[in-house]
């Protein structure tokens, strides 16, 4: 018997990704990272079906990127270093030929282990102003969000109800090049909100402080008025852990 990974799923249709569309991303994910995938619409079915319990390394990290998400977060029943890998990393299965659950045989290769975290993974507070003309106020925007590094690419996205604004998700995808990191950021408002679900999007830079455990620069985005906006934007470590425990604890509203 297999379990559905309903996790996983849940998280690509947050992303209003088809599975066609998801395989695409995670083969790009890999070509930018320099480590190429073959991931495709069956692959994404297999797992999302159980059948296949645990990614191999490559779709791992091309996952991470994805997604936002730690590899340990997205339902899968085995730890992704228990796949097969061939010996230049990429070919074989994705345990495709063992029963679910069961590690592939011991004449196979040696399993490679998952990549080392970057110095900027963790837990983050997201925090930036925006002047309201609607409102005729400036309102902070807060969110608890997940940073994942994988060479100089750092993704973040938010977790579950974890904003001021329920039910908007922010997602930033940015590159680290020495102490300045530069991006985009996009942020889905909630459909019953103020901006009635409304998509906004920007560009972003920041300067990392000498203690790693601040960022703050300026957004950069369009307004309702066919202007250009700007405002404050900084992150503020909270927690160098992504384990299961430390995500579920940040996933609350921040004061």
């Amino acid at each position: 018997m297999t379990t559905p990974n309903s996790t996983l799923r849940a998280v690509r249709m947050g992303l209003l990704m088809s599975q066609d569309e998801f395989a695409r991303a995670i083969r790009d994910a890999g070509q930018r990272t320099g480590h190429p995938n073959d991931a495709s619409k069956r692959l994404v079915q297999r797992w999302e079906s159980g059948a296949t319990a645990a990614p191999r390394p490559v779709y791992a990290r091309a996952l991470e990127m994805v997604t936002g998400m730690p590899i340990d977060t997205l339902g899968f029943t085995l730890p992704a270093a228990l796949a097969r890998v061939s010996d230049d990393g990429h070919g074989g299965h994705d345990l495709e030929d063992s029963p679910v659950g069961v590690p592939a045989s011991a004449g196979a290769p040696a399993a490679q282990a998952a990549p080392a975290r970057g110095n900027y993974t963790g837990v983050w507070l997201s925090t930036y102003e925006y002047f309201s003309s609607g409102r005729g106020e400036t309102f902070t925007g807060k969110h608890y969000v997940v940073l994942l590094q994988h060479g100089n690419q750092l993704t973040a996205r938010s977790l579950p109800n974890a904003s001021l604004n329920p039910d908007s998700p922010l997602t930033l995808d940015l590159q680290l090049d020495g102490n300045t990191v530069t991006g985009t950021w996009t942020e889905q408002t909630a459909s019953d909100g103020y901006y009635r679900g409304a998509r906004y999007f920007g560009a972003l830079q920041m300067l990392v402080e000498p203690t790693g455990r601040r960022m703050a620069g300026k957004w950069v985005g369009f307004g309702k008025e066919f202007d250009v906006n700007t405002g404050p934007w900084e992150l503020r470590l909270m927690d160098a852990s992504t384990s299961k425990a430390t995500l579920e604890a940040y996933s609350r509203t921040p004061e």
